[in-house]
């Protein structure tokens, strides 16, 4: 026995050389920047919650899981507390001023503040 090395046989080794004989696949598609609600009205409200002040933000229009995704992110932006009531979202406090900036920045195309 000799101590040489056998080459390892490769079967697809030959296929390394038609590489560039075949043709170029399709063009990647540019992905497009995810589409947030048309529309957030944001308010503030106190009734008929023991004199609390909160924000409200409704007409997102979204799905209950990015629903949920969207106020653990508001309410880590904020530093506040918060609660999902039907289709909207509500902030503990006064947010008003701070809400539209965070609300545009997640793809909100359009946000009325009342």
């Amino acid at each position: 026995m000799t101590d040489e090395k056998k080459p390892f046989h490769n079967p697809f080794g030959a296929l390394r050389e038609k590489l560039g004989d075949l043709p170029a696949g399709p063009a990647p598609r540019p992905q497009q920047p995810a589409k947030g609600p048309a529309k957030a009205v944001v308010r503030m409200e106190r009734k008929g919650r023991g004199g609390k002040e909160v924000t409200v933000v409704e007409q997102l229009e979204l799905p209950p899981r990015e629903l949920e995704a969207w106020l653990k992110d508001l309410k880590g932006a904020l530093g506040c507390g918060g609660a999902i009531e039907g289709a909207t979202l509500v902030l503990q406090g006064d947010q008003r001023k701070r809400l539209p900036a965070l609300l545009t920045a997640r793809g909100a195309r359009k946000v009325v503040v009342g």
